[in-house]
């Protein structure tokens, strides 16, 4: 059965630009990573549920805070190099990263240890501005910026 997603990138008006809101992902092949290893908080969800409203719930699963209130506005989907469909809305708000409280997953590690251990599905979230958020997001992620920027134009 396919594997489908849904996220919001929040995404926020500075002086300097637009600045959206991306997590690093959590737990440990993504430790020492930077480029490439930060993502739109987004989550499965199952075909009982809208996109939109797996979109706002893993929103708040995976940082620990509602969603801002607003319209969302479709950014489309991508389907990443693991086959997942990642369906992603912005939404224009702001937030602390210092008040996020990720949600967490257990993993096996060390692999074959029968060791089960527990990490944060986000390990940290940061504002980028456009330019830079397209060089920290996974490569299927990084047409969302540009999606964006032509949304809101």
């Amino acid at each position: 059965m396919a594997r489908h997603s849904a996220g919001i990138l929040l995404y926020r008006r500075t002086p300097e630009g637009i600045h959206v809101l991306l997590g690093h992902m959590g737990g440990p092949f993504w430790t020492r990573r930077d480029a490439g290893a930060w993502t739109v908080p987004k989550g499965e969800y199952g075909p009982d549920e809208r996109p939109e409203d797996a979109a706002r719930r893993e929103f708040e699963e995976e940082l620990g805070l509602p969603p801002p209130a607003g319209e969302l506005l479709p950014l489309g989907e991508v389907r990443q190099s693991g086959g997942k469909t990642v369906a992603v809305w912005a939404l224009h708000g702001d937030l602390d990263p210092e008040t996020v409280r990720p949600g967490t997953f257990e993993l096996e590690w060390p692999r074959g240890s029968g060791t089960l251990r527990t990490f944060p599905e986000l390990d940290r979230v940061g504002w980028f501005d456009l330019d830079r958020a397209r060089g920290k997001l996974i490569t299927a992620q990084r047409v969302f910026p540009d999606r964006l920027a032509a949304r809101i134009a």
